[in-house]
């Protein structure tokens, strides 16, 4: 049995079976108001501690924003939810054995099923994606899953947050995988919902290697790319007979959190592809030097989406050499995407003046 129910374990989960924390006066993290702005889901919301009020007690049934959180760790966070966590994995256990299925009357293991909810629209989420949702047991949803996306969760079902920002990870990866391994094998339906697609950028893999492993069956219901579905709402075609014959994806992400992506390949510049950069914001300007370094030219038309296709979007169109300094100046926040080639300027919101020195950014309407 894993995470929760095997103690003593290895697991860093389990040793948080009573707050660790070191200071008799935590510090304090104010709970963040203007985060009704946001789509999704950001890490001290409001919004968060509603959805997650279950595996906190009930801790916020009162306006949360009225005072201060005392969670001073993600630690303390953690130590906090594991009461309810086991509660939820004994009813679940309970309610396997009782249906009789199994060998020796117990209950079966459970699926896991990885789900991906699109860029933020959602109307992108996929029917197959709708049915599995709204008969989960439990959901551990990412930040760039869409609130209204979160909104068409079953009522009886439990939500846990476990998404990742620059300096907060609620989760580690590995705590994640615990987490899906230990519900699935008391038998849970649950659902884990990514943004985007599962398997583009999303560590789907690893969670299927790891589940696999130990013999649970995965099954992954894809989302709409947030490649395709906003490159939809620019009407950029990614690829276009005698402009663009390839497309690449890449991910602009620094692994030590530093200003240079993790790789880009010389063939990368080649001004015959699309780019689409995933996860490229602090990085930009370090990938942009490097793409005219390798050859591609200065003035290749490109564009940056924020929150794309919600109702919060906004996008940037300027020239490549331009753009660093255009988002930097309109103050873009995560999930931005940037899309560099020449079939950026195929985009009905690419206007004439955006191929001079002067660039573009079409506000909300």
């Amino acid at each position: 049995m894993a995470l929760i129910t095997k103690l003593p374990s290895s697991s860093p989960l389990t040793q948080f079976k009573t707050p660790q924390i070191s200071t008799p006066n935590p510090t304090f993290i104010r709970f963040t108001t203007s985060c009704s702005a946001s789509p999704f889901t950001e890490k001290h919301s409001v919004e968060r501690y509603q959805r997650d009020s279950w595996v906190f007690n009930n801790e916020f049934n009162q306006n949360p924003c009225e005072k201060q959180s005392n969670f001073s760790t993600r630690d303390y966070e953690i130590a906090l939810q594991l009461p309810e966590l086991k509660k939820l994995l004994q009813v679940l256990r309970d309610k396997r054995g009782e249906s009789g299925d199994g060998e020796g009357g117990k209950g079966g293991v459970g699926n896991v099923f990885l789900v991906g909810t699109g860029p933020g629209d959602p109307d992108l989420l996929t029917l197959k994606a709708l049915k599995v949702i709204q008969k989960a047991d439990l959901l551990l949803y990412d930040r760039l899953v869409s609130n209204d996306v979160l909104d068409l969760v079953g009522p009886d079902a439990r939500l846990l947050y476990v998404g990742k920002t620059a300096g907060y990870h609620s989760r580690t990866q590995e705590e994640i995988h615990e987490l899906l391994l230990s519900f699935a094998e008391v038998g849970a339906n649950v659902v884990r919902l990514k943004g985007g697609d599962p398997l583009v950028f999303g560590r789907g893999g690893e969670e299927m290697d790891f589940l696999q492993q130990k013999g649970i069956q995965v099954k992954v219901i894809p989302g709409i790319t947030a490649a395709s579905g906003i490159a939809a709402e620019l009407g950029v075609p990614l690829t276009h007979r005698g402009i663009a014959n390839s497309v690449r994806f890449l991910t602009g992400h620094s692994r030590k959190g530093g200003a240079d992506p993790l790789f880009v390949a010389e063939n990368a510049a080649d001004p015959d592809s699309t780019l689409v950069v995933y996860m490229g914001l602090s990085t930009l300007p370090a990938l942009v030097s490097k793409l005219i370094l390798h050859g591609l030219p200065p003035d290749t038309p490109a564009a940056a989406v924020e929150r794309g296709t919600t109702p919060q979007q906004r996008i940037a169109l300027a020239e490549l050499k331009d753009l660093p300094d255009k988002i930097t100046s309109e103050q873009f926040v995560s999930p931005t995407l940037i899309f560099i080639g020449k079939v950026v300027a195929l985009s009905p919101l690419w206007p004439q003046s955006c191929t001079s020195e002067s660039s573009c950014l079409i506000p909300l309407v």
